[in-house]
């Protein structure tokens, strides 16, 4: 990790945990206001299940990171999990995910995010793969926290490795205000509408946030 620049930590961290556990990738996502923000994955098919999290709003780590402790889905293919998170579950399996498997990033009174790990096929992970995923998402905390951050608004315009992440985080709060004042609605609808367009329209909640700050999509009253 040493020869590594601070924004390469997180996809390799990410890496070493598929190396260590038997599954298929993973990705690690900072928790903040409701929306998750990917920090890293192993590939392209993890990335794509934790922004499929961010734009629905919905899915294991989302709930893992509010309940601060592991919230595993065996089989999103079918059953209680994919009845939890139907329409995460059918987006997550047409990516290519069968189970995913999500770890706080600390603890239930401080948890800065989650590490979400996802195998192809559907099972229970043993008891001494969670344990191992339980010390791996604890190395993670560490590493995460011994990087160079501060919090968002001490982000903001300056060199960081966070600041792209935080101007993605500030552009989606700004079109949730655009949508307030062009719909008279409450911020948490507003996010649901971005959602919603940014779902139907196959794109991530970021994409729609630009989309919308840069006047190519408007929402009107029904």
């Amino acid at each position: 990790m040493r020869n590594l620049t601070p924004e390469e930590v997180p996809a390799r961290l990410c890496a070493l945990a598929v190396d260590l556990l038997p599954v298929s990738g993973a990705s690690m996502s900072l928790r903040s206001d409701g929306l998750p923000v990917r920090l890293g994955a192993s590939d392209a098919t993890a990335a794509r299940i934790a922004d499929v999290q961010g734009t629905l709003g919905e899915g294991p780590g989302l709930d893992a990171a509010s309940a601060g402790r592991p919230v595993l889905a065996c089989d999103l293919t079918s059953g209680g999990d994919a009845v939890r998170w139907p329409v995460f579950a059918q987006q997550a399996t047409e990516a290519g995910a069968r189970a995913m498997y999500s770890l706080p990033l600390g603890d239930a009174a401080v948890c800065v995010g989650t590490l979400d790990l996802y195998c192809d096929v559907p099972g229970e992970p043993t008891g001494s793969d969670l344990r191992t995923a339980h010390l791996v998402a604890g190395v993670v905390t560490v590493a995460l926290m011994s990087l160079p951050h501060g919090e968002w608004a001490a982000v903001r315009g300056d060199d960081s490795w966070l600041s792209t992440l935080a101007t993605d985080h500030d552009e989606i709060h700004q079109a949730i205000g655009m949508i307030m004042a062009q719909l008279g609605i409450c911020a948490d609808d507003a996010l649901a509408r971005l959602r919603g367009y940014a779902f139907a329209h196959s794109r991530t909640a970021g994409s729609a946030a630009r989309e919308v700050l840069a006047h190519r999509k408007r929402f009107h009253r029904e």
